[in-house]
């Protein structure tokens, strides 16, 4: 059966009432944020592509979940790798943050440029 269509009158002409079906309700993290503003700002048919699919929500949380993934990964591989250890935060916190926000923001470079801006 197919689904009955209404229309509103608008000056001379009948435009159809057009809704999307709803999306799950999903909590996007700051990943899929990102990626969503630079979809909308870089990308618009993307956007409007996976907007009008109704696949945008799902795109986004799995980016987010990658990207979380991704990123936690890269922190604690570099961690260990520079010898960033809990050791090192019990003797010497001030350096232990220094070297940790170094390491941070290089994982977050390095999602940035593999997931969210691509």
């Amino acid at each position: 059966m197919a689904a009955k269509i209404t229309y509103t009158q608008q000056g001379d002409y009948l435009l159809p009432n057009l809704k999307l079906p709803e999306q799950p309700k999903v909590e996007i993290g700051i990943w899929g944020k990102r990626h969503l503003r630079y979809l909308k700002n870089h990308h618009p048919i993307i956007y409007t592509n996976l907007l009008t699919s109704c696949k945008l929500t799902a795109h986004l949380a799995d980016i987010d979940r990658e990207a979380n993934e991704m990123f936690n990964r890269l922190v604690k591989q570099l961690a260990k790798q520079e010898g960033v250890t809990e050791q090192l935060k019990a003797e010497n916190q001030i350096l232990w943050v220094r070297r940790m926000n170094n390491i941070r923001n290089r994982a977050e470079e390095f999602v940035n440029s593999e997931l969210i801006y691509v």
